[in-house]
């Protein structure tokens, strides 16, 4: 099993209209084979003094695939390749962490 931690750095102003496109291609995400989660997240105020700085231009989206074969076809995917050129305007930068449980 993988999992993946992408975070999302937004431009100024864009996060509603990217999580608007986002939303719309995750059902076909989620029918990926090895796809077992894939859900995007914002930070919340938890009140926890260990808790960085809220960051509002920010999604951090949590992936769990079945493996990194499953990973890497869903990269290569048609519907990811019009997600991408759908947002390239509204993203800042992409970091990814991919873990495996231990």
């Amino acid at each position: 099993m993988i999992h993946v931690i992408a975070t999302v750095e937004l431009n100024p102003d864009c996060r509603e209209k990217f999580l608007e496109i986002f939303q719309r291609n995750v059902p076909h995400v989620k029918q990926e084979k090895g796809c077992l989660a894939y859900a995007p997240t914002v930070d919340v105020d938890s009140g926890i003094p260990a808790q960085g700085e809220l960051r509002d231009h920010v999604v951090t989206v949590v992936e769990v695939w079945e493996d990194l074969e499953a990973l890497h076809a869903h990269l290569k995917a048609p519907h990811m390749r019009a997600y991408r050129e759908e947002v390239k305007d509204l993203v800042k930068s992409l970091g990814l962490q991919v873990l495996q449980p231990v």
